[in-house]
């Protein structure tokens, strides 16, 4: 059977396509319309369908709308309570009247599709599909943690033999996520958008604040929570877009990132003993707040953690069409890695290249000539295969560069126009990540945990080591990516370090980079030294002649 999942409230919008139990395609509609988040200036205009983006997915599989046989949808109108104040209550009527008429809207944007068909799927639990049904495991427990649903923040269940069972959820206006979106807003950055910023900023503070928190954000016990109103200026002053932080805002941040991972704990501790089982799947906007997870798996009971590299809003399109899925009796695969977006093929590339009229030259051993290129100390611009669902570069749109000058960090930041306090991540062979990298799963994929640089390392790779010793990894693996293995190889062949600094290859305010303008775009407009468009090599100096 055939099922199309959208998300189009809130933010991020997202397609995703399922086909007879196994992922297809999903991308977010910013990797076409170019607008991050899918937002535009107006707060209720973020509500976008992903036009593009659904039309692409079945594009992929030869589909036409009439062809499905549902659309999941990641809301459900139905469940919006009158009686829910301070959370967004201005738009409330205005959100839910048109998530009611999204049949009619999709069956607009998608002609031949049947509004009939289309499925109302609650927001948390598209999340919960988009973890535990994406997931390898059949069962596992599951654990979503976001701003906010149609009337929850939360849900806590497990699937077994890919039946959810749910067995918490928090009721709004109580909201780990909003209380985390509202601290974001209050250190000048953008809510629902820049809250990994927050994560960052907290690396450099000490969490001081922290006895005053727990008296307001706080476990009840019986698998939920409470977050009391927060006057955050009574421990900083608001600080406005582009000021520069001052130690207040950085103690406080820590203090709210530890008390989230606190709460968390207590989470997790709560729906383990409910269900006894050794696998947390993780999903909602808070799982990809890295460091939590990498607490939560450190110090929670749970054996193993698997979060979806897709866990804020946009998964629920894949999870909405999973759940459909699975309601309907396919025997659903897991997700098979991140890179389910766009591509294209050598012909395709050159054609680009061509009608751009940009030198370019096509190396015998194209791992060996990039791994001279970044050992000599220049930034890569690297575009291959199919983009990621996500936020985060997997070696699929990146920046790449040297890991052993302490000045990339400050180039990359430069380079992207970010805060000079983020951190930059390394990618890492899977099997030589324990030589480098301790605590945090032996494989991260998904770039979702945290890890400590080994003292030994940390002066032999400081561009991505963070002020508190942390790395983001990467692991590869050789046989799920060879190209990027083999680079790997190549460039600790000519500098004896196994890693490479990787990053997402956009700029401040836009979309990661996914198709071949869009490279050549920011190719042309950022200082990056090399572009590598699938099998081409492009180099800064043979492009832009005086």
């Amino acid at each position: 059977m055939k099922f199309l999942g959208i998300n189009a409230i809130f933010h991020d919008p997202a397609a995703a396509l399922v086909v007879d139990g196994r992922v297809v395609a999903a991308a977010e509609e910013e990797r076409f319309s170019r607008r991050k988040h899918g937002k535009r200036p107006l707060a209720f205009s973020a509500w976008e369908l992903p036009e593009q983006a659904a039309r692409w997915c079945l594009e992929q599989a030869g589909l036409k709308p009439e062809d499905l046989d549902a659309v999941a949808y990641s809301y459900d109108p139905a469940l919006v309570r009158d009686d829910v104040s301070g959370v967004d209550a201005c738009w409330e009527e205005l959100r839910t009247l048109y998530a009611r008429r999204a049949p009619a809207f999709l069956a607009t944007a998608l002609p031949g599709l049947d509004p009939d068909r289309v499925r109302y799927v609650p927001h948390h639990v598209a999340h919960a599909a988009s973890a535990g049904l994406a997931s390898p495991y059949r069962d596992a427990a599951v654990l979503v943690c976001d701003g906010r649903g149609e009337a929850v923040s939360h849900l806590a269940g497990h699937y077994r033999a890919g039946e959810l069972t749910t067995l918490a959820a928090q009721t709004l206006p109580h909201s780990l996520g909003l209380m985390y979106e509202d601290l974001t807003q209050h250190l000048g950055f953008l809510r629902s958008s820049d809250e990994y910023k927050v994560m960052a900023l907290a690396s450099y503070g000490r969490p001081r604040f922290l006895p005053e928190l727990r008296e307001l954000i706080y476990p009840t016990g019986d698998g939920g929570f409470r977050v009391e109103p927060v006057d955050w200026s009574g421990y900083a002053k608001a600080l406005a877009t582009g000021a520069e932080a001052t130690a207040d805002h950085a103690d406080l941040a820590a203090s709210v990132q530890v008390r989230l991972e606190e709460v968390l704990l207590e989470l997790a501790g709560w729906l383990h003993g409910r269900t006894g089982e050794r696998v947390l799947t993780l999903a909602g906007g808070v799982a990809l707040n890295c460091v939590a997870n990498t607490r939560l798996l450190a110090e929670g009971p749970f054996a193993e953690l698997w979060v979806q590299p897709a866990a804020g809003d946009s998964g629920t399109a894949l999870g909405g069409a999973l759940h459909l899925a699975q309601t309907h009796g396919d025997r659903v695969a897991p997700m098979p890695g991140a890179d389910l977006g766009r591509e294209w093929s050598e012909e395709e590339l050159a054609a680009w290249l061509a009608t751009a009229g940009v030198p370019h030259g096509r190396p015998a051993d194209l791992a060996g000539a990039v791994a001279a290129e970044l050992a000599a100390d220049r930034i890569v611009a690297w575009f291959q295969g199919r983009s990621e669902y996500g936020p985060r570069a997997l070696g699929r749109r990146s920046l790449l560069a040297h890991p052993g000058r302490a000045a990339n960090t400050e180039r990359l930041n430069a380079v992207k126009g970010r805060e000079q306090f983020r951190p930059i991540a390394p990618m890492v062979l899977a099997e030589r990540a324990a030589e480098i990298f301790e605590r945090g799963p032996a494989l991260s994929p998904y770039m979702l945990f945290v890890h400590d640089v080994r003292p030994e390392w940390r002066d032999r790779i400081p561009a991505v080591v963070h002020v508190d010793g942390t790395a983001r990894i990467q692991t590869v693996d050789r046989a799920g990516d060879p190209l990027l293995a083999r680079l790997l190889t190549e460039f600790e062949a000519r500098t004896g370090l196994p890693v490479i600094v990787n990053t997402s290859l956009n700029t401040a305010g836009r979309p990661m980079v996914d198709d071949p303008r869009d490279a050549l775009e920011c190719f042309g407009s950022a200082p990056v030294d090399v572009l590598v468009l699938g099998p081409f090599l492009i180099r800064r100096g043979e492009v832009f002649v005086s």
